[in-house]
């Protein structure tokens, strides 16, 4: 089913959602086709089953046309002995083109050379990279399990014990390493993610036309802030792969904070092309864009529209919190995360912290601060933003020590993004939370040459308007004619963004 997925994929004229879209419906015998078509936003779905007895296995698959009146197009039932990979690469490629013949969509002979590719020679070790790549799909719906991953990458290493030269099995194995290793210590050394660089350059060299390693290279650049040769690797992975959800998404990450038409443009064709258990995810980051440069009526169908998918109404009163707080509007935030926190006592923490904290109320902000680093320590993740707004927490309620460690932290983390210029250190961000630091600790010089630097941003979100505006870390400079300088210029850089997007959705007729 995978790889007669990818390999329509490869037919740039079609538009084929991921695998991960169908795999819900495989045991779902309540739902007709023609609802099932309906939800995926698809006007065809091809169905199959397959059987396996000894050596020989059989396949029957038929197209279906699902939009309007049902129609049953096409059905062949294919046998065949299995002698070597060649038989199974056969058997998808056929059914691949023959249903492309059938939708009158045209195969250029690049795409057919990329369908009819055979990945190895050894049919075990394609077993075994097959049954690696279910578990690390297993891993990848719920990143706490960890069995999963590990399973994962025992079974790549046992199929490239029977081929050296298998191309995917590599990548499986980056993909692995992704999986465990995200610490702070790890993010921040000079050579972080090097091994993800070798594995998938050893895979390419084996097979320049694999879209997947271009992907997970492209990823590696983009956390490494080599922005230049991840947009390269993407794009070459979208030659390979037009339809790959994966690509748009990341694409939407890297202008994530810099370039809000190109962000929302990315991450809405990553929704088209993938409808399953990641969709509302991807709804919600959509949703979070339009928040941030302030259409909250379209933020909020994006949120709603996810809610209706997952029914996470703790996720969803934390989003609407979310909406409220980068307007300024602390109280009301609070309200929606109390009510996200009450279904999932997980939830909302470092938000909840931060707007206590914008209210004044370092008592309650620090209850929620504590809760959010214990839950980070049981995760083993970091976060890179919020370590002086916690200090100043501690230090609001009399705890000089603890203050004083996390403002070190803040410092350290801010200066490792700027100094490995990382993807966040290339939005200029880490010198807003370097001058709160030292305008907190009196530092007034400092804290507005740090400024001066993080006003170079030609673009900002809302949420930096009203937090430059009542940030507490900036009351020892709040009247100084520079710092005010700066928040109209943060303020104006805003107006600005929000109008270039309010033009563009009405230029796509999404307004």
């Amino acid at each position: 089913m995978e790889m007669i997925t990818t390999n329509l994929q490869m037919v740039k004229v079609l538009r084929v959602v991921s695998r991960t879209s169908v795999e819900q419906y495989r045991n779902n015998k309540t739902k007709s086709i023609s609802e099932i078509a309906k939800e995926l936003d698809v006007n065809y779905i091809i169905e199959g089953s397959g059987q396996k007895y000894g050596n020989s296995f059989s396949v029957t698959t038929q197209l279906i046309k699902a939009k309007g009146k049902e129609t049953h197009l096409w059905a062949k039932t294919y046998d065949q002995e299995i002698k070597e990979v060649n038989d199974y690469i056969r058997i998808q490629s056929q059914i691949a083109q023959a249903v492309a013949s059938e939708l009158k969509a045209t195969i250029t002979p690049e795409e057919k050379q990329l369908i009819e590719k055979t990945p190895t020679t050894s049919l075990t070790a394609y077993d075994f990279y097959q049954i690696g790549r279910e578990e690390l799909t297993k891993y990848e719906s719920d990143t706490r399990n960890k069995t999963a991953l590990q399973k994962a990458d025992d079974l790549f290493h046992k199929a490239l014990k029977y081929d050296s030269t298998f191309a995917q099995a590599y990548i499986g194995l980056a993909q692995v390493y992704w999986g465990r290793h995200s610490s702070a210590n790890e993010y921040y050394s000079e050579n972080y993610g090097d091994s993800v660089l070798i594995l998938c350059n050893i895979a390419l060299s084996f097979d320049n036309k694999l879209a997947e390693a271009y992907i997970v290279r492209g990823r590696y650049y983009m956390y490494k802030g080599i922005i230049n040769k991840a947009s390269d690797d993407f794009d070459k992975a979208l030659k390979i792969n037009p339809n790959s959800w994966e690509v748009y998404y990341t694409r939407g990450l890297i202008y994530i904070n810099d370039d809000f038409v190109n962000s929302i443009d990315n991450y809405q064709k990553a929704a088209s092309l993938n409808h399953g258990s990641i969709l509302p995810n991807i709804l919600r980051t959509i949703s979070w864009q339009y928040s941030n440069v302030g259409f909250k009526d379209k933020a909020q169908y994006y949120n709603l529209e996810a809610l209706k998918l997952d029914n996470d109404s703790a996720i969803y009163f934390s989003f609407l919190g979310s909406f409220e707080d980068k307007q300024g509007n602390y109280e009301t935030a609070i309200e929606f995360l109390r009510k996200g926190y009450a279904i999932d006592s997980t939830m909302s923490l470092i938000s909840l912290g931060y707007d206590y904290y914008f209210l004044g109320q370092f008592k309650e902000s620090l209850k929620y601060y504590k809760k959010f680093v214990e839950n980070m320590k049981a995760h083993g993740s970091f976060n890179i933003t919020d370590m002086h707004r916690i200090g100043y927490a501690y230090w609001a309620n009399g705890y000089n020590k603890e203050a004083e460690y996390y403002f070190d932290k803040q410092l350290e983390y801010s200066k490792n993004e700027n100094k490995l210029s990382r993807l966040y250190g290339q939005g200029l961000f880490p010198y807003y939370d370097i001058a709160g630091v030292y305008a907190f600790r009196g530092d007034k010089v400092k804290a507005c040459e740090n400024l001066k630097l993080f006003n170079q941003r030609q673009r900002m979100p809302i949420w930096f308007v009203n937090q430059i505006k009542n940030e507490p870390l900036f009351n020892s400079i709040r009247n100084e004619p520079e710092f005010q300088q700066i928040v109209r210029d943060v303020e104006a850089k805003y107006q600005a963004e929000h109008e270039r997007v309010r033009k563009w959705l009405e230029e796509t007729g999404q307004l």
